[in-house]
């Protein structure tokens, strides 16, 4: 059971709206289902004498009066709106079910505290199966307005009890730190202009993924206005820097054909100004890009960095791991940016719906998560994907994000663990379509017979309480091409295996074999290092320092937005 609570300032409007047709006359039998005084409210749905403007006038009787004491100025936003909707697959409730609904959540909120005779005066209207709307004005008997604070949050808390009452589908609770819903206007534009996602949404996927890929504050809003969004910042009085921004759609316009603008903070808590210089690196260290000669570098370093985020879940500090989980959104929009293949859109899903799982009310200490943030950034500017070792850094992702779905539980962020298993499962099925045809051309082309035992030597000697698993694991003979590849490029294979069996624990691991294969092929290539070292030394340098923006963001065009799902 969802509530949606807002404020306006047109009582008869709302009427209008409640008891008419509806944009594409969905609204049938639109009547009132519960009132503060269910007698004295008209009923314009079922009362062919009732008329709108008289509601109004009842429903505005303590208005009218404060609006008198205020020499004619009406209290600002005095209409308190809240649509309930059940979800979707519930049952259909009953007029009696829903008038206890609203009820239960004028009382809650503040709206309308129970035995008090001096509350604001409200209607519940139902014009659909699924859903009611509350509808209030907030000036009291008594000229007050009400103790509506957090209603919004204390709307939902009720809802939580009424799901379990009713016996419906128990959702989510939030924190208060999720983005803003489209309102119904922006979704009825939307559908009238034949696009999947509205403006505002869109907009969010945009800036999410640029900021995930630049260096700085300046090619934030450089990147955005190369996709055609119009971008509208705002100065300080006296400094003149950049205290927050607006963007807009291409093609979203008002009625006067004006853009249509949504702040920084209004597309998300953390795209606000304050919020992404927080994550963004300060100009020193983006003016000095690292580009290497060896294009598996930046993948073999996210790879790392994914790696020890796993590590910081599991330590205890909330701060560091609030600042990874908020890191690692940014690197899986960097990781599907940076992909070929099929399995992107997957990914492209993965970091959509983790969004919603990198932030909560708990501090972040984004500095703590700098390493990853930065070798993900690399896999903007990096050229190519290295094939095993893309796949590694994908493994990574699928183990982090379920371990950021087993951080959030305990905790009680409730939709954040939600969105985390949403994200799991697009990159378990992402990484699915990416290593079957890797680990079949592993096993393909394994080393010899002889070769092989020594390897299985290796295992027994090195992992001894994981060996049996690890041979019938059917990764096994993809393993020991891996296995063979890294002692040519310079591994001890039986110390290699030792050093990477015991990076975490195997125990859990269904596929044992399948997960040294990846650690291993995450493991730098020695003897280029050693040739990288030598060149240093002599005094030649394989290191370009030429800067240039990073490949385009993952990011959609406008016309891509009826495409997005």
């Amino acid at each position: 059971m969802v509530p949606d609570v807002s404020t306006g300032s047109d009582t008869r409007g709302l009427i209008v709206y409640l008891f008419g047709p509806g944009r594409h006359d969905e609204h049938t039998d639109p009547h009132i289902v519960a009132a503060w005084d269910i007698a004295g409210a008209p009923d314009p749905g079922r009362d062919p004498a009732a008329t709108y403007s008289q509601l109004a006038k009842r429903l505005d009787h303590h208005v009218g009066l404060r609006t008198r004491e205020l020499g004619g100025k009406k209290p600002p936003q005095h209409v308190w709106h809240c649509p309930v909707r059940t979800a979707p697959g519930d049952r259909y409730l009953t007029d009696a079910e829903w008038a206890e609904v609203a009820r239960r959540i004028v009382h809650a909120t503040g709206i309308a505290p129970e035995d008090d005779e001096k509350a604001c005066r409200w209607i519940a209207v139902r014009h659909a199966d699924d859903h009611i709307h509350i509808m209030a004005t907030t000036v009291r008997a008594d000229g007050r307005r009400p103790r509506t604070h957090r209603d919004g949050q204390r709307a939902q808390a009720e809802c939580r009890k009424i799901e379990a009452e009713f016996g419906l589908r128990r959702l989510k609770s939030g924190d208060l730190t999720a983005p803003r819903t489209p309102t119904g206007a922006e979704r009825a534009k939307a559908e009238r202009q034949g696009q999947t996602v509205t403006a505002r949404q869109w907009l969010r996927e945009q800036a999410y993924a640029v900021a995930a890929a630049v260096r700085n504050e300046a090619d934030y809003f450089t990147v955005l206005e190369s996709l055609g969004i119009k971008v509208k910042t705002r100065l300080g009085p006296e400094t003149g820097d950049v205290i927050g921004y607006s963007l807009a759609a291409p093609g979203d316009t008002n009625a006067a054909g004006e853009p249509v603008w949504y702040g920084g903070s209004k597309l998300a808590p953390d795209l606000s100004i304050n919020r992404l210089r927080e994550r963004l690196p300060d100009q020193e260290v983006a003016d000095r890009p690292r580009y290497v000669a060896d294009p598996s570098e930046p993948w073999r370093h996210a790879t790392t960095a994914v790696q020890t985020a796993r590590i910081v879940l599991d330590s205890g500090d909330d701060a560091a791991a609030q600042g990874y989980l908020a890191a690692f959104g940014d690197a899986l929009y960097d990781i599907a940016s940076a992909t070929t293949g099929p399995h992107r859109a997957e990914l492209r899903a993965a970091a959509m719906a983790f969004n919603r799982a990198r932030r909560s009310a708990l501090r972040a200490d984004h500095q703590a998560a700098t390493a990853l943030r930065k070798a993900a950034k690399e896999l903007a500017y990096a050229s190519g994907e290295p094939g095993g070792l893309a796949i590694a850094l994908l493994f990574a992702t699928v183990h982090l994000a379920r371990a950021a779905t087993k951080w959030h539980e305990p905790r009680g962020h409730e939709q954040q663990a939600a969105a985390a298993e949403e994200a799991f499962r697009h990159l378990q099925a992402g990484y699915q379509q990416a290593a079957a045809p890797v680990l079949a051309d592993l096993a393909r082309r394994a080393p010899r017979a002889a070769i092989a035992r020594r390897f299985e030597q290796d295992i027994r000697v090195a992992l001894p309480d994981h060996a049996d698993r690890i041979l019938a694991d059917p990764t096994w003979t993809a393993l020991t091409t891996t296995l063979a590849h890294a002692e040519t490029v310079g591994h001890n294979p039986r110390r290699l295996l030792t050093e990477v069996g015991t990076q975490r624990e195997l125990d859990s691991a269904e596929h044992p074999a399948e997960v040294l294969n990846w650690r291993i092929t995450a493991q730098p290539n020695k003897r280029a290092q050693a040739a990288r070292r030598r060149n240093t030394v002599s005094g030649t340098s394989s290191v370009s320092t030429t800067p240039h923006l990073p490949a385009t963001p993952l990011v959609m065009r406008p016309e891509e937005r009826s495409r997005h799902r």
